[in-house]
This record gives C-alpha cells, structure tokens and sequence, in this order.
C-alpha cells in the first residue's frame, strides 16, 4: 500500500515545507527516477513500495517490497562544486543513524563509505545502503540520495549477512513515522554540510564507526588486498588506514573494507 502523503505531511511538522513527496505504487529505481525529474525543486522525494531495478553501490541490485523494506530518495542542491562535497554519503549514514537512534533503534553502526550496519549475535549485518549520484552545471550542483532500509532482513541468498529494523528494536514501526524521521534529519544535517562540510558531522559519523581502530583489509578488484589499522576518517571523508608505510587516504569508494584475517 502507497503512503499516505497527508499523514506523512502530519509526520513531517513544521518541516513538511522542505519537502516535495511523490509515492508511486512501483518504479524501476527511486534514484533513475528522480534523476530524470530534472527540474524537481530541492527536497523532492520519491519513494517507492516496489523498485525493479534499484541500485545499490558497485552497481549490485536492491529490491524492495513494502512489507520488508522502506526505499526513497531525495534531490538536494547545493551551491558548491561536486568537488567540494566529498564525505556526503558519510554525512548521510550519519543523519540516517541519528533518525533510527531517535526512534530507539539500537546496535546502529556505520561502515565506510555508505552502509548503515547493526550489531547481532554473529556480527555486523547490513541494515541499510546509502547511493549519492551528483550532477552538477556552472551555478550548482545537485545529490540524488538513494536509501534501502531493511525492515526485515530479505529473503533469498545473500552476498552478505543483512538485518532488518525489526532485530534493532523497531518491529512493526510505521513506515510514515520512518520516512518523516530520516527526513527531517537529513534536512538538519544536509543544512549543516552545506554550510561547514563533511567536518561538521565527522564526529557523529565517528563515534558509530564499526572498523574504528581496528585491523581491516582494503579489497580492490586486481590489485593486492591492503592491510592496516582502521583510524576512520579525515575532514574530507577520505578513510585513513595506517600501514608499515605510514598512513594512507583512501579515497575511491569503489573498494571493500572487510576485516583483516588473523
């Protein structure tokens, strides 16, 4: 069932203003979709029950359904270069942390460059990707900012462990109280980004990072894995591995941090 966008408008308070929703009952991705609404106004929102070709990073897939899952994005503009926002998709784990914290969820981790992760008997599991796509022209440039969020973990072969909202002290939550909290954050933080960088947030992002002085390895597709010590990141959003060669920036997010093997 399609949200309700008055009860969602109710959610929302005073920052309902912000905002810009469209709900469709299916779509082939919240992100493609928004993306080709270029002239949407900043603080457009697509969120959809059903994705059949959502995207996640790495160009793996992410389905959803309304019962087991919440999947949206949103247009944000800003009036800097695309150069000048790195770190956002750190910015965004955060905000979406906060969100789920602010509603008791529980065991919220975040993992470099763009997973929110949840702490369970076994380990970490996925709770939720994060995909920022930018585009920019001469004036600005502007953030379509995908987010899956597991309500309960799915189904099926996995290439990694996933959890679901449910397991983090949250089942059964409505999803117009979800959606209306993560946006609502995401306005605050997205405001504070905009104004100071990624370092007006490093901290939030910090303090639920899961590999924090940890010894993890960096898996790059034909290149040798990288080992070192986790020491999160720098005010640029770059993660910081210290090595027998001293520390390194990585910037690419197309690499895997796994933990290093004993």
């Amino acid at each position: 069932m399609r949200l309700d966008l008055a009860l969602l408008e109710a959610r929302l308070g005073e920052q309902a203003g912000l905002f810009t929703v469209d709900a469709l009952a299916v779509c082939d991705s919240t992100n493609s979709e928004l993306l080709r609404r270029a002239d949407a106004p900043s603080g457009s929102v697509i969120v959809a029950d059903r994705q059949t070709a959502g995207r996640g990073r790495r160009g793996r897939s992410w389905l959803s359904t309304p019962e087991n899952s919440l999947t949206f994005s949103l247009l944000w503009r800003f009036a800097d270069s695309p150069a000048r926002l790195g770190g956002l998709s750190l910015a965004v784990g955060a905000a979406l942390a906060q969100a789920l914290e602010q509603l008791g969820g529980q065991g919220i981790g975040l993992k470099w460059p763009n997973d929110a992760l949840l702490a369970t008997a076994d380990g970490y599991a996925k709770l939720a990707g994060i995909l920022v796509e930018l585009a920019s022209n001469r004036d600005s440039c502007q953030a379509v900012i995908g987010i899956g969020l597991n309500l309960a973990p799915p189904a099926g072969e996995l290439e990694q462990p996933a959890a679901g909202l449910d397991q983090a002290g949250l089942p059964g939550i409505d999803r117009h109280i979800l959606l209306a909290a993560i946006l609502r954050q995401l306005a605050v933080t997205l405001d504070r980004f905009a104004q100071s960088g990624f370092a007006a947030v490093r901290a939030d992002w910090q303090r639920r990072h899961v590999w924090q002085n940890r010894p993890v390895q960096i898996l790059d597709a034909g290149a040798t894995p990288l080992t070192g010590l986790c020491l999160g990141v720098d005010d640029d959003g770059a993660l910081l591995l210290e090595t027998a060669t001293g520390v390194q920036r990585i910037y690419s997010g197309d690499v895997s941090l796994r933990p290093a093997k004993p």
